[in-house]
């Protein structure tokens, strides 16, 4: 909705849209643009950025998956020093775990890696990330189940913003109290991305707008007696697979689909409880065993369910039903700051649609989200 009407002195617009009578201006070297470069939905935008970076402020592109590894690995030995150990918030997911990755680089057998089972992961999950882990990963890790405290935390929270709070404050309380049967732990290394540092409006961008909280930077609660680790704090999405992949991470870690920290608590619109848990994570499983049928997988940069906190009527067999609506979620991305709504083949959305509404109990009807990021997320809370 912004607009520059006036043109400052001494400037010439260089560029209008139907929108903005400005699109673009310049005086000299100085150059202002009225629109976003760096997001996908640019036409040209990379060459945009690539011009003003190399052509015109004469720099040169030195950053590296390899220089970023080097330069991250001395950061964490000069922050941590020579004896203090670090306790690190593994979620199983690429960003964590190349936190993870980088931290033991740096520190080795100082870094112990914690595993929180919250009771809000998908179908299978925790298994899968103890073997993944166990498998590929020469460090480390202790798994903890703590579904029982999330779930008494979330009990009748509907709130979205509220359940974030809740669970990255319930988060740190299992982590410290971990951290004092292992030992003395000074640091606390967390998978943060820079998405999470925008959307969240954290103190160093006073001025940005929050959109949602991450619950592992605005949901960490004010008395934290760890100092935070997070060596992805400024990369994105795509830049953190580049470096898992220098680090030698699995395929399987690197590219595995995202997945928000507060996990299927911001997937279930309302109240969280174990029945509603138990519909999501059947649901879910749905969608993403056709894709994979499909072979679609890799070409998808999130795929998911939604618990919708709506029924409607409906028929099965000769009967009347007024059950749960399910959303059906998949997006394609490069960075995540901006996504476009994956166009899934009718039949393969026919058979998550079928297979959804006949194996899922309460469940009578599936939608299709196809809205792109903006305006929308890409989670629904």
């Amino acid at each position: 909705g912004d607009r520059v009407s006036k043109l400052p002195e001494g400037f010439a617009a260089l560029a209008t849209s139907d929108n903005a009578p400005v699109a673009a201006m310049g005086r000299g070297n100085l150059l202002g643009l009225q629109f976003h470069p760096e997001v996908a939905h640019t036409p040209q935008g990379s060459r945009i950025l690539a011009n003003f970076l190399f052509n015109i402020a004469d720099l040169r592109a030195t950053w590296t998956a390899e220089s970023f590894v080097r330069g991250a690995v001395e950061q964490i030995r000069s922050a941590v020093g020579d004896d203090a150990r670090v306790l690190c918030g593994l979620s199983g997911g690429v960003d964590s775990s190349v936190a993870a990755a980088l931290v033991h680089r740096a520190i080795g057998e100082r870094l112990t890696c914690l595993f929180v089972d919250n009771g809000l992961l998908r179908q299978g999950e925790a298994g899968e990330v103890i073997d993944t882990f166990g498998r590929n990963m020469q460090m480390s890790l202790v798994p903890v189940d703590a579904s029982y405290r999330f779930l008494e935390a979330l009990s009748g929270v509907s709130d979205p913003e509220q359940k974030r709070r809740l669970i990255g404050n319930t988060f740190i309380r299992v982590f410290e109290e971990e951290a004092l049967q292992l030992g003395e732990f000074e640091f606390l290394a967390q998978g943060t991305v820079y998405p999470d540092v925008i959307e969240s409006a954290t103190p160093e961008r006073p001025s940005a707008a929050r959109i949602k909280t991450h619950h592992n930077v605005g949901g960490l609660p004010s008395d934290l007696r760890f100092k935070l680790v997070e060596p992805l704090r400024y990369l994105f999405k795509d830049e953190v697979r580049r470096v898992g992949l220098e680090l030698g991470l699995p395929e399987e870690i690197v590219w595995r689909q995202p997945f928000p920290g507060p996990g299927l608590a911001v997937r279930i619109l309302g109240p969280v409880n174990r029945e509603r848990l138990d519909t999501l994570r059947t649901a879910d499983a749905i969608v993403r065993a056709e894709l994979r049928n499909a072979g679609l997988e890799r070409d998808i940069w999130q795929a998911f369910a939604v618990l919708l906190p709506v029924q409607s009527v409906g028929v099965m067999g000769d009967f009347r039903t007024y059950a749960d609506a399910v959303a059906v979620r998949a997006v394609t991305s490069v960075d995540g700051m901006t996504a476009d709504w994956a166009q899934i083949p009718y039949d393969v959305l026919g058979r998550i649609s079928s297979r959804i509404v006949n194996e899922v109990r309460n469940v009578n009807r599936v939608v299709y989200d196809i809205t792109s990021k903006p305006p929308a997320t890409i989670e629904w809370e």
